[in-house]
């Protein structure tokens, strides 16, 4: 049944992945279940090699905070549910962990290690390749997403800083 829960996940539009039924089962294949408790730390920022899986939410919800080694304190990113995806970056780049995942209730999930994806691009090239221009292309909409905001902070910095301006100049007179 958990098999046939992922296999939908990764065939359904909400997930972004639109794999044919055949190449989910294949991907699955190469997954393995991950439970985590309420509160628990599924992905850990800063955590390296080691660490590089991806999740696909089964059941539960997640929190993704970033900073959470800043003295200034942590800033939460997003709070996601069944069908999202967690660590899609490390697994494609091996590269420490950006930001941290948090329980917010019972999760269930499946994992892909960077390991396994190795193993899917020597048995089922095709499968892994239509699998990671997916992850990139998910990659691709979060950085563009991220750029919008971006300008919107820039738009706000500079207002800010044109009243902070307008308030010295009236000081002084």
């Amino acid at each position: 049944m958990l098999a046939a829960q992922t296999v939908e996940m990764l065939r359904s539009s909400h997930a972004l992945f639109g794999l044919t039924a055949d190449e989910a089962r294949v991907v699955v294949g190469y997954m393995r279940v991950v439970t985590c408790a309420k509160g628990a730390t599924l992905l850990r920022e800063g955590d390296g090699r080691d660490a590089s899986e991806m999740l696909l939410l089964l059941d539960g919800e997640v929190s993704v905070d970033a900073g959470t080694d800043n003295a200034a304190g942590s800033v939460a990113i997003a709070s996601l549910g069944p069908g999202s995806v967690l660590g899609e970056v490390a697994l494609l780049d091996g590269l420490p962990r950006s930001a941290h995942c948090t329980a917010l209730s019972p999760v269930r999930a499946a994992g892909l290690t960077r390991a396994s994806l190795q193993a899917m691009l020597d048995q089922q090239p095709r499968v892994a390749a239509k699998l990671m221009i997916v992850l990139s292309q998910r990659i691709t909409e979060r950085l563009r997403g991220m750029g919008q905001q971006l300008q919107v902070y820039a738009q706000l910095t500079a207002s800010l800083q044109a009243e902070v301006d307008r308030l010295r100049a009236a000081q002084r007179r």
